[in-house]
Parts: structure tokens; sequence; C-alpha cells
């Protein structure tokens, strides 16, 4: 993963690869492993760093989808729950069991609700990870201490996934450099080759050196979330829009609002969504949004009402209120639901994947979420094997492990996240006793994790370490804005080049409340 020894090779590459990847979010990078592991020479090119969008701004729940399970869509609920098992079972570092309750407040709410969670369990067959049961009052309670009491008849207890969503970006980017994809972060596509009216590579643009490649391929998979239209666009200008983007916003609160190990689901909101409160990372992310938007920015923006919405309806379900003051981060992201007509509300948007090959034989798929990712790679790559005549391959990711999995996992180790890279990391505290420092009193993240960041996760920048390799940017911006100078000194020692500093603080003022 040394970017700077890729990037200045790519000059020197003539060979025409057989899979050229654009966009480094879940999908594309899903799409980066399962290639590879099929013996294809791939090339995956992200304009921003991996996970920038979307698939850093999650709520952290690696889930089959209890809402869509409500709307009928049992056949995505059911492919959902088995990829929960594989990624739990593939990724154990980054993944874990999180039961939630849901708190009722009738016995129709309680019976309604519980039956439904207990077809959720079935669907998950033998991939199963815990038993959906019935909770009285005193044990809603016991779990979730500062719940509100009045009305209160009882509730349920339910078992999903939760992950970190950027931290296994960048384990499936390290998988995929493993099994010899060339992964490249910062490196923009601004244009596609194209021979005898098919798509035959792409023009990449360094960020940095500002240099451009022309790279060759047998196949072209457009992978970049809400922005899959911007590259269909770039093979044929008058292609309808694909993508109706929708924005979700999450916002961060200190662990003593819920004071639990538990996860609290508001199973329905005033637009019908379903809300949580998810215990992550010593904090508690709550969320999300579904507010459709016609812009699509590189760094969307929380609406004030969505923010108000959330602490609204959070406190309905509390003893203790929630005040905008009390607010942490706010982190916020865009969905690419696929395109309805007559259709006003995003809530009711497809969350299943869409893949469409044009006439030039561009591949472009968007749609889905993160739990299914590994499914939507398979598709993708099935598609771009047939588009690229690369020959029939079987995927084998199902059971792939990836990087830094481990046997035993210590979910009390403070550098658990890392896997089989934390005792390495333990090693460079040892060597310099400046690297075991704390990066910042609130928090438990070192100098150490600063340095591996940049010099063997593709880290670039103060905004690639302190949103993605380190989650601090997400659970306390204030706290990340403090730091950012430490982190900036290491940067400007690895890797030299004009200073980030001043960057990182103004997109770090979109985080604060």
């Amino acid at each position: 993963m040394e970017r700077h020894r890729l990037v200045r090779d790519l000059s020197q590459l003539k060979e025409v690869w057989d899979i050229i990847v654009i966009g480094g979010g879940a999908t594309g990078l899903g799409i980066a492993v399962d290639a590879a592991t099929r013996g294809y020479r791939v090339l995956l090119a992200e304009r921003d760093d991996f996970a920038k969008g979307t698939s850093s701004r999650s709520t952290k729940l690696v889930h089959g989808g209890v809402r869509y399970l409500a709307q009928g869509n049992v056949k995505l609920v059911r492919e959902a729950l088995r990829e929960r098992g594989h990624l739990l079972r593939n990724a154990p570092h980054l993944t874990r069991q999180q039961d939630f309750i849901v708190p009722t407040y009738s016995r129709w709410d309680k019976l309604f609700y519980g039956t439904g969670l207990l077809t959720y369990d079935l669907l998950a067959g033998r991939l199963g990870i815990g038993q959906s049961r019935f909770l009285d009052k005193q044990e809603v309670l016991q779990r979730l201490p500062l719940a509100d009491r009045k009305g209160l008849c009882g509730g349920i207890e339910y078992f999903d996934g939760q992950f970190d969503d950027a931290r296994l970006a960048i384990g499936l980017a390290r998988t995929a450099a493993e099994h010899g994809a060339a992964v490249f972060n910062h490196l923009a596509v601004t244009g596609l080759l194209h021979e005898a009216k098919k798509v035959s590579g792409v023009v990449l643009r360094d960020a940095f050196s500002g240099l451009t490649y022309e790279v060759r391929a047998k196949a072209v998979v457009n992978a970049t979330g809400v922005f899959v239209d911007d590259v269909i666009r770039m093979d044929a200008p008058d292609s309808p829009r694909l993508v109706a983007p929708s924005q979700g916003v999450h916002i961060v609160l200190e662990r003593s609002f819920f004071p639990t190990d538990s996860a609290l689901m508001i199973p329905k909101t005033d637009d019908g969504r379903v809300l949580f409160a998810v215990p992550w990372q010593g904090h508690v992310v709550v969320g999300t949004t579904d507010t459709p938007v016609e812009e699509v920015l590189r760094e969307p923006l929380p609406l004030r009402e969505e923010i108000s919405f959330i602490i609204f309806h959070v406190n309905k379900y509390l003893r203790t209120e929630v005040r905008e003051s009390d607010v942490r981060s706010v982190f916020t992201g865009l969905r690419p639901l696929v395109r309805a007509f007559n259709t006003g509300n995003t809530a009711l948007l497809s969350r299943d994947h869409t893949i469409v090959v044009s006439a030039s034989g561009l591949v472009s798929i968007t749609g889905g979420k993160w739990t299914t990712y590994r499914k939507m790679a398979k598709d993708a790559v099935d598609n771009a094997a047939f588009v690229g005549k690369l020959g029939k391959r079987p995927c084998i990711t199902e059971q792939l492990r990836l990087h830094g999995w481990v046997s035993n996992v210590d979910r009390q180790d403070l550098l658990v996240g890392y896997g089989a890279d934390a005792e390495p990391i333990r090693e460079l505290m040892k060597e310099d006793p400046l690297l075991a420092e704390q990066l910042h009193p609130g928090h438990p993240y070192t100098m150490a994790e600063v340095a591996w960041s940049f010099r063997h996760e593709m880290a670039m920048t103060v905004e690639d370490v302190l949103a993605r390799r380190l989650r601090l940017l997400f659970l306390d911006a204030r706290a990340a804005i403090e730091a950012a100078p430490k982190v900036e000194a290491m940067r400007a020692r690895l890797l030299g080049g004009p200073s980030q500093l001043a960057a990182f603080l103004d997109l770090a003022k979109g985080y604060l409340p």
C-alpha cells in the first residue's frame, strides 16, 4: 500500500488491465477484492479517499433491514441476513454482535413488532446470530435504564451486527492489494477512453502531482455510488439519471445518555423510518433521517431540521433530555437510491442494488447497502467478466478472511479494530515512546496509530486520518480540531508537501452541531 510508488509506476505500466474499478467505497473495494481473488488483473481508482463518501457515514450496522421486512421485501432481507453472517465471520475484528431493545407502549405493538422480529430470525436460518425474545417492563428498564417509564408495557430484544464502516473499507483495500490488485486513493477518473464505440479505459489524474495517465482495460466498472450518473454521462452525455439521492444525518452523543451496552431501536418515526441509538466506540450514534436532495455534494451538510428531528424522536423514549449542545459530532451521508418515477418519498425507494451495462460496455452498479457489499461485488464482477470476455472464474469471497483477521478477538483491546496489525502497532510504541502518547487526552488513540495510517494505510491527508483511519472527527468534532496540528506535524514529517491543516479545520466545522 505504498501509494507514491504505485502512482509512479503507472506511467511505466503498458499492460491492459482485465478490470478497472472506478470508486473506492464499499462496492468498489468489494469488486476489487472479488476480481483480484478470481485471478483477474485489477486496478481501482478513488477520486478522494477510500470510503470518503457514503461508505464512512452509515449507522454502523451490519443488518438485514427490519424496516424492509415490514415493507414486504423478504428477498432483500433474506439476502442481507445471509451476508451479515458471512461478514461477521470474515472480519471478526471489525464486526460484532449487537443486541437491540424495542420498547413498546401498547400490547398490540409488542405483539406486532415481536412477531416481525421472530420472522426476522427465521429468515436468517443457520446464519442467525441470536434469538429474539419478549421482555417485561422491568427487563426493559434494566437494559435501558433511562427509557421513559410512562406507559411502558415491555419490549422485544433482537440481535444484529455492528461494525466500523471506514475501517472495514481500509481492510478491503488491503485485502485487494494482498491479492494483487492495484488500489489508489486521491486518483480521479477525469474521462473514459473508447475504441470502436466501446469503453476501453480511463484517464486518471493524481490529486497531488496533477499528472494524468491513460490506462486501458477490457472492462470498466462504475461503482461511484451517488456519483454514478456523472460517470455514466462521461460515456453517454444524454443518459437519464439513475440515482435519486437521499440524505441521512446522524448525531453522536456521550455514552452517559445511554449507560448501557444495549442499543435502542425506535420502530417508527413521523416519516415512517426506523431510528437507532447504538453504542459505538465509547459513544452513541443516533440516526438516521431520509431527506431527498437535488444536489450531490462531496461533503454534504446536515439541515438544522434534521438534527432537531433526531433529537425530538430520541427524547420521546428517554427520561433525560438531549439538547443540541450535547451533540459531539454530526455526520451526513448520501444514499444512492435507484430512481423511481412518481415517487416523492425516498423512504419508499428500493434499497436493493441495480446493475446497468451501457451500449459501450460500461458496467455501472448503484443502490444497495454495506451489508450486501459482497453480493453486489459478485454480481458486478460477473457482468464485467462477460463484457470483457475474461473467461468465467468462480467467486470465492463468501468465506474469504479479510485483512487483519484473527481467531481470538479481545473486545477490551483498544486496538481491536486492527486485528493482526495490533501487535506491530504496539511494537512501534515500544520502539519510540513518543508514539505511545495519546493523540488527544479525551480519547484513546495514539500517535503510533497516526504513523501507521500514513505508513501502511495510504492516508495522505489530515482528514484521511482523523475521519477514516481513526474515527475522531465522527465521534468528537472539537477534539478532532484540537488534535489536527499533531496529525499534520506527523504527516509533514512522513510525507512532506504543503500543509493540510487549514483544509481540515475548514471541513471539520461542518461536523459541529
